[in-house]
């Protein structure tokens, strides 16, 4: 699974979604022009040094970007017609989720090239987006979903998976 960020804006925004990525253990690409240097500390303090284990590719374009990624590509819009839950991702394929930047989303030419792969997370009227990061998070856990979590952990690792039911408050006084 793959997650595509279309000139994204905001540094913490994209650390977020650079985290979500490393947990979800999906591939990160980010189109140039980005708002934000991407090798300044700040950004990297944004991603909680996740970036270490983050793998991510930039390119220069979205002509550079399809250029080098064959697969199945769908789209986060305001303007899709249908939830993700609605979308049958496909297990033996290569699936892109493209996120487009925080002002302008995904350009109206790339979009009108792809309507049927066209999706959004249905919300009040009055709304008129989500934060990029949230909205990336719903996405790529609907995607996993469907796949079946495939090697994803459904059990606590770091402090082992009987933790909670071996915790004993008193030897923390």
């Amino acid at each position: 699974m793959h997650v595509v960020l279309f000139q994204p804006e905001i540094p913490q925004n994209t650390g977020n979604i650079m985290r979500t990525c490393v947990a979800f253990n999906c591939k990160l690409h980010l189109i140039k022009p980005l708002g934000f240097d991407i090798d300044n500390p700040k950004f990297k303090r944004s991603t909680t040094n996740h970036i270490t284990w983050a793998d991510y590719t930039l390119y220069d374009s979205w002509e550079d970007f399809e250029q080098k990624n064959k697969g199945q590509y769908y789209f986060l819009t305001r303007y899709g017609k249908v939830p993700p839950s609605d979308i049958k991702f496909p297990k033996d394929e290569e699936i892109y989720l493209i996120f487009g930047k925080e002002s302008t989303g995904i350009p109206y030419d790339i979009l009108k090239e792809h309507t049927e792969r066209c999706f959004r997370i249905p919300m009040a009227g009055e709304c008129r987006s989500l934060n990029l990061s949230n909205a990336a998070a719903i996405a790529i856990y609907e995607c996993q979903r469907q796949l079946g979590y495939e090697g994803l952990s459904l059990t606590e690792v770091q402090k082992g998976e009987d933790f909670l039911e071996s915790y004993d408050a008193t030897l923390l006084k």
